[in-house]
């Protein structure tokens, strides 16, 4: 039986290099792993309790919190903006952490990775994504992390799929969520 990880993209820009990373950590995920990128993320509207309601809540959060539920595991890929994860992310983790001890992402591995164009590849945000998280009520995996630094000139012409390295890394990570998530099970 494959464990279904659902990825998370931070970054809603077309070329996006997360967004590519996630799509090359699906494409090499090991066996017994199957990566899932969900479709959506920029309509789901800012979490709103007002709007959290049965029967009224709004039909992009509801597929989030279903797509989210089938999951046995998350990837959340984080770019860095101004220091910090970027607004869809968060957003995404507060729908899913509610009902308050019953969201969709509780009891749940995640693993948090990522690449930025500064030195650090995003670290920050990451450390940011990892807490919110948690919060949420996700089993953190704290010792699984990929910040790859550098972005821009690194994968200005090759995907992430095509660097060695970077698949290495990808493939180690989604091993590690997934051997987590089958203990969890």
């Amino acid at each position: 039986m494959s464990v279904r990880i659902l990825a998370l993209v931070g970054s809603l820009r077309a070329g996006s290099h997360n967004r590519q990373l996630a799509e090359a950590a699906a494409k090499h995920a090991p066996e017994g792993a199957v990566i899932e990128l969900f479709e959506g993320l920029a309509e789901v509207p800012f979490y709103n309790e007002d709007i959290d309601v049965e029967g009224g809540v709004p039909a992009a959060a509801a597929r989030l919190r279903e797509v989210a539920a089938q999951a046995d595991a998350f990837l959340l890929f984080s770019p860095e903006y101004n220091g910090t994860m970027p607004a869809v992310l968060k957003n995404a983790i507060d729908w899913l952490s509610r009902p308050y001890g019953a969201g969709a992402v509780s009891g749940k591995p995640v693993a948090v990775v990522g690449t930025a164009f500064g030195q650090y590849g995003g670290v920050w945000a990451q450390d940011d994504a990892r807490k919110s998280v948690g919060i949420a009520g996700a089993v953190v995996l704290e010792d699984v992390k990929l910040s790859i630094p550098g972005s821009l000139t690194r994968f200005a012409d090759t995907h992430p799929a095509d660097d060695t390295e970077v698949v290495t890394a990808l493939t180690d990570v989604v091993g590690k969520v997934r051997s987590a998530a089958s203990v969890a099970a």
